[in-house]
Order: structure tokens, then sequence, then C-alpha cells
């Protein structure tokens, strides 16, 4: 891990059922992330990805360039525009520091209409362990 490395970006087409499915896994009922009618109701052209699905999502870019031993201990992400069924939300991330095992990795995620997410996440990989496909191996 160096301050300055780029992890390898994550594409994910958004389908309704990543949508539907985030929203239930994470016991989020919010009719707006499952019923397109509710969510044409109170404003929003189509039912809209969640704040944990994002969070998962975020998790997942950062594990699958650390590996499975990665730890995340902070995740800290703000959400920007919302993500529809359809689109394709791409999210990156920056090493910003490192201090040791472990890194501040700086993710934004994008997606057709603008910026999804931003934030940061603090992860710890112990020494020894890293092999994320997005390292070129283990190191």
């Amino acid at each position: 891990m160096r301050a300055g490395e780029r992890l390898r970006s994550l594409e994910v087409p958004v389908t309704r059922t990543l949508i539907v499915a985030g929203a239930l896994a994470s016991r989020d009922y919010q009719d707006v992330h499952h019923d397109p009618e509710a969510a044409r109701a109170k404003g929003s052209p189509d039912v809209f990805m969640n704040i944990l699905t994002t969070n998962g999502l975020v998790g997942r870019l950062i594990t699958d360039h650390f590996g499975p031993t990665a730890v995340l201990r902070r995740v800290a992400i703000r959400l920007g525009v919302p993500t529809y069924p359809g689109d394709t939300l791409v999210l990156t991330g920056t090493v910003e520091e490192v201090d040791g095992d472990t890194a501040v990795v700086r993710v934004t995620g994008e997606n057709g209409i603008g910026r999804h997410v931003t934030g940061t996440v603090t992860v710890t990989v112990p020494a020894g362990t890293r092999g994320g496909p997005g390292d070129g191996g283990a190191g």
C-alpha cells in the first residue's frame, strides 16, 4: 500500500433487482426503494438505490482491491445524486495515506447523472496477507 495508489474501478450495472434486493437485505422497507408508483408519487422518476446498498458496494471496491483479509475499520460516505435502474455505477478509489498496515482510501462513485457517492474508507490489511485481484497478487 502506498499513498497515491489507485484502485481498479468497479463498474456495477444497476438493475431493479439489485435495488430491491439491496433494500430488502438491509431491512430498508421504504417504498421508494421497491415501489415505482410510490417513488413517482414522491417526486422520483423511479425506485432508487439506498445508502446501505451503496455502502456495501463501496466495501466491495475495497476488498476486491486489498483482498479477503482486509478489515474495513471506518466507512464514511455521503450520497449525492440518486442511482436508478438501468444505470451503471462506477466506483473508484485512491489511497490517501498509509500508516503501517492501515490506509485511508478516498472513494467516489459516478453514474449517468453525476456523483452518487463520496467518502473515505479506513482499511487495515494484515502484513503478508494482501492478495486482491486489483493489486497484482499476494505480497
